[in-house]
């Protein structure tokens, strides 16, 4: 791992302990103590210029006419900081039921894996690189503490696991993005050159859309975007009368399903077979998520009133 890591002009290594160590005890400090909401952030930024300080840093973004878009410091670094900060919290705020973060986060890293490796695979390039195997640790991690972390639960990440493994996600991604250029893989296929651009955004779609509407809902409220409340997506999913197994299991789907749509589209060019296929399991998706707890409530009045009728004296002939 170190020669894969020191390989190049980038720290990663350093990088991800230096990082990773201050993400660590800002978490610690909040699990413990408790930390207010800009501490949290300023430890979240510094976390991101430890990145950009050691050569993590998004320098150019691919573009669809087979050219990189070159960022200057300027924007690159603003650009960094943000990306990591809102991925860190996009995986925090969903932090809320056993399992929920840990297997969001091992989807998306094991698209980013999966991705990296099948171009670097097709187009014969090099596999081991830092983003490859950023993402591969990532999902070792969130693989190996799911069963303790699935309902019900046995331990408990905090603050401390769910900023960490936001925070090598969004390493991940970093490095991942102009990893390739689009002048070579967007000659053989139509898609792959969107793809470091749009992948997080896709896999992480359900955790970035629950943060949006988390801090535009507490602003209007007139609380801190921070402050903790009762009405994410998943506390809407057991308000449907989903259990918390299938709550969980729900926010797997869909991300997965758009995960393994936007890989997929990267390696072939029957873009209209892919969005429909994906829109007919998306559409079997949401009648499964609204259907099946309307079975249940009918199942359990159906038992209820069975019981009560057994229970009933019966009248003499």
């Amino acid at each position: 791992m170190r020669r894969v890591l020191e390989d190049g002009d980038v720290n990663v290594h350093r990088a991800l302990l230096l990082s990773g160590g201050l993400i660590v005890l800002v978490g610690i400090f909040d699990d413990r103590w408790g930390v207010d909401a800009l501490t949290k952030f300023a430890g979240q930024v510094a976390a991101a210029g430890i990145f950009i300080m050691q050569g993590i840093q998004l320098y150019v973004i691919p573009l669809p006419t087979g050219t990189s878009l070159s960022l200057p410091p300027a924007y690159g670094v603003p650009l960094t900081v943000f990306l990591v900060v809102a991925t860190i919290n996009a995986v925090n705020f969903i932090d809320g039921l056993d399992g929920l973060a840990a297997g969001v986060v091992g989807i998306a890293a094991l698209a980013l894996f999966s991705y990296a490796y099948l171009v670097a695979i097709d187009f014969k390039l090099i596999t081991l690189s830092a983003a490859t195997l950023t993402a591969a640790v990532l999902v070792g991690m969130c693989a190996g503490f799911l069963p303790h972390n699935f309902n019900p639960a046995r331990i408990f990440m905090g603050d401390t696991g769910s900023m960490l493994i936001g925070l090598l996600l969004s390493a991940s991604t970093i490095m991942l993005t102009g990893n390739f250029d689009p002048a070579v893989i967007g000659t053989y296929r139509l898609f792959p050159f969107y793809v470091p651009i749009l992948l997080i955004p896709a896999v992480a779609a359900v955790p970035f859309i629950d943060m949006l509407l988390a801090v535009w809902r507490r602003t209007n409220q007139g609380k801190s975007p921070f402050a903790p409340d009762k009405q994410h997506l998943h506390h809407r999913l057991l308000e449907l009368g989903h259990s918390h197994r299938r709550a969980v299991l729900i926010m797997y789907f869909w991300v997965g399903l758009l995960a393994s749509s936007l890989v997929t589209l990267s390696f072939t060019n029957s873009v209209p077979l892919v969005v429909s296929v994906t829109g007919v399991v998306a559409v079997a998706g949401v009648v499964v998520m609204i259907g099946v707890p309307r079975m249940v409530q009918r199942k359990q009045a159906r038992l209820a009133s069975g019981e009560a009728a057994a229970a009933r004296p019966r009248q003499p002939a």
